[in-house]
């Protein structure tokens, strides 16, 4: 019985995210009342940064979880982590709050893509949309670079670009 409504609910929810989706696809929806904001960004591949205590017991922990190490190490003190759908960071110093991670021109598998939205590019926009930056990339750079910004809550989002600007 449980089976029957957890899979109700995930039909009854992709049904809607759908709907939702379809209603909005054309452009993203702004504010209330606001125009919509279009180009869509497109931020890169998404994981969550998660400041631990000990990676080495996080690590352990994820493992039992059916996560896999694909990145960093105990020595390093971080672990990239990753199952079928999801990226998770372990941070042993190095970040301060558990963070949203975008990494523009990586795939999941972190290969260079051809083509993606330059973190320069992206600080532009997020500027002309009058986001407030915590963190700036260097617009005269083409190499890596990030920038960060805080959601309304605090929360904070990185925008870490590990490739040179696309050609």
């Amino acid at each position: 019985m449980l089976r029957l409504a957890s899979a109700l609910l995930v039909g009854v929810v992709a049904g809607a995210s759908l709907a939702t989706h379809a209603a909005v696809a054309p452009q993203q929806a702004g504010a209330a009342g606001a125009a919509p904001l279009t180009p869509a960004l497109e931020l890169g591949n998404f994981s969550v940064s998660l400041v631990v205590k000990d990676v080495a017991a996080s690590l352990a922990f994820y493992e039992k979880l059916g996560f896999k190490k694909v990145f960093g190490g105990v020595k390093q003190r971080f672990v990239i982590v990753q199952n079928a759908t999801a990226t998770i960071g372990l941070f042993q110093g190095g970040i301060e709050a558990t963070t949203l991670t975008f990494n523009p021109g990586w795939d999941r598998s972190m290969k260079t893509q051809e083509k993606f939205d330059d973190v320069r590019t992206i600080q532009e926009v997020l500027e002309e949309r009058d986001v407030e930056l915590e963190l700036r990339a260097d617009p005269d750079s083409t190499g890596p670079a990030s920038l960060r910004v805080l959601d309304p809550d605090g929360h904070a989002i990185l925008i870490d670009q590990h490739v040179p600007k696309p050609k």
